[in-house]
C-alpha cells in the first residue's frame, strides 16, 4: 500500500500500476522462497513463535500490566493459564520446526 500511495491517484494509469506492483512483489515473493534454502521451515519457526507471542501471551500480558491493581484473581489466574498455555504451544512449535530444520540439514 505504501508503494501505491506514491502513484498520484489522478493519474489515469494508477489502477494499472497498482496491478503491477502486487505482481511484482507476488513474484519477488516466490522467487525469494523457491531461491532460499529452507525458506518454508524457517518460516513455520518464525510462524511458531511469532503467532503464539502475539495471539496469546501479549494480550494477557498487556491486560495484566495495564489494569494492575483492578483484576479479580480469577482474572490473573486465567490470564496466567493463558500465557502458560501460549508458552508451551509455542516451545512444541519451535521445536518441530528446529527438529525439521535439523533433519533437513543432516540428510
Amino acid at each position: 500500500m505504501s508503494l501505491e500511495e506514491l502513484i498520484p491517484s489522478n493519474h489515469a494509469k494508477s489502477y494499472l500500476y497498482s496491478i503491477f506492483i502486487r505482481t511484482g512483489l507476488v513474484l519477488s515473493t516466490l522467487v525469494i522462497g523457491l531461491s532460499v534454502p529452507f525458506f518454508g521451515l524457517v518460516m513455520s519457526l518464525i510462524g511458531s513463535l511469532l503467532t503464539m507471542l502475539v495471539t496469546l501471551i501479549l494480550p494477557c500480558a498487556c491486560f495484566l500490566r495495564i489494569l494492575r491493581g483492578k483484576v479479580t484473581r480469577l482474572q490473573v489466574t486465567l490470564c496466567i493459564v493463558i500465557i502458560i498455555v501460549g508458552v508451551v504451544c509455542a516451545s512444541f512449535g519451535s521445536y518441530s520446526a528446529l527438529s525439521e530444520i535439523v533433519k533437513s540439514l543432516k540428510g
